[in-house]
């Protein structure tokens, strides 16, 4: 029974936190091009961007499903290199939970290199500072708190995801079952105690990561 109730919670913030620092990396990295850089098409790229925080969860999930199946062009390619499908595979929870949240991290991270005083990236640079030297150790810096609020709200975000991972990861127990498809369950067997065990057990999580978003204000 008790591995029966924390192996969704251990799933879940493994899944989490690997989504988390992925779109941490990735937002981090999308937001300053963004921020930085103007071409033509940019408000198209940038409204593909936000898409995930729009789209129904079912939508994205049969989108991952044409993308990453067996019959979509990256599901072939996997299949063919590793004999391994990736559907219903922890890897697959990660990649629904890694797209759902991504367009938070972006959109906080591009906040914050925006509330950047120009002034002082082009004093790094009459410095003799280089573009990177100056992203590391001026813009990230700088904008580290709603780069960090960003990550908190991601990984919550990705905690709480459901519908993508649901068609796409499955429920397998012990595998890709997490919180969410884990209450789920619960609910639908009738085990209304240990569904209430996990929804206590999300929202005592849920509340700390936004805590923490107001505590680094």
């Amino acid at each position: 029974m008790e591995e029966l109730f924390w192996s969704p919670i251990k799933l879940s913030i493994s899944i989490a936190l690997i989504s988390g620092l992925i779109v941490l990396c990735s937002g981090i990295i999308i937001a300053r091009l963004m921020v930085v850089k103007n071409f033509k098409g940019k408000i198209i790229v940038e409204t593909v961007l936000m898409l995930p925080i729009v789209l129904p969860p079912t939508v994205i999930g049969f989108f991952l499903i044409v993308i990453f199946g067996n019959n979509g062009p990256i599901g072939r390619l996997i299949l063919a290199l590793f004999d391994q499908s990736l559907m219903f595979t922890w890897g697959a929870a990660v990649i629904a939970s890694t797209v759902v949240a991504f367009p938070l991290m972006y959109q906080t991270a591009k906040a914050g290199f925006h509330s950047i005083d120009k002034a002082i990236e082009e004093a790094s640079a009459v410095d003799g500072a280089t573009g990177v030297q100056t992203f590391f150790f001026i813009s990230i810096p700088l904008a580290l708190k709603t780069i960090i609020a960003g990550f908190v709200l991601s990984f919550a975000r990705a905690l709480g995801e459901f519908g993508a991972t649901l068609m796409f990861a499955g429920i397998i127990p012990g595998k890709t079952l997490t919180l969410p498809t884990g209450i789920y369950v619960a609910i639908d067997s009738g085990n209304m105690t240990l569904a209430w065990a996990w929804v206590i057990t999300t929202v005592i999580i849920s509340f700390i990561m936004l805590l923490i978003t107001y505590l680094i204000k």
